[in-house]
């Protein structure tokens, strides 16, 4: 939207309707070119900024990219070295279980050999004694 210059009737009066329009005419090419010149620079910075915006936007997910997958990394070798851990206490109850198993297995046998014992020597006598 051009701006028209406008001069004064006392400028018109003393240097005449011909040269003040000129003057006037001139004003106005002068803003008019002024303007493109304005309107070309700002688009020209505009897609200067653009472009490094766009430039830092990706330096920015590339970073992020990096960040999480050092991230990632890190949390998998914790978690490995966590279960790792686990797994170890894990063996250990079970060996531990394993063990009083054992010894109950042990002691289980015994009893029954005991029993067994005593049955096959309280059959011995009732046979001894029924004869």
């Amino acid at each position: 939207m051009p701006v028209t210059a406008k001069l004064s009737r006392a400028f018109y009066d003393r240097f005449g309707d011909e040269l003040t329009n000129e003057l006037v005419e001139w004003f106005n090419q002068v803003d008019a070119t002024y303007r493109l010149e304005f309107r070309d620079l700002f688009e020209t910075n505009f897609a200067r900024f653009d472009a490094k915006l766009e430039q830092r936007i990706a330096e920015l997910r590339a970073e992020l990219r990096e960040e999480m997958a050092e991230l990632r990394s890190e949390l998998q070798s914790e978690l490995r070295s966590g279960l790792a851990g686990v797994e170890g206490r894990l063996l250990a109850r079970i060996g531990v279980v394993e063990g009083r198993f054992g010894t109950l297995e042990g002691r289980l046998v015994r009893w029954m050999f005991l029993f067994w014992a005593a049955s096959l020597g309280t059959s011995i006598a009732l046979i001894q004694l029924s004869r």
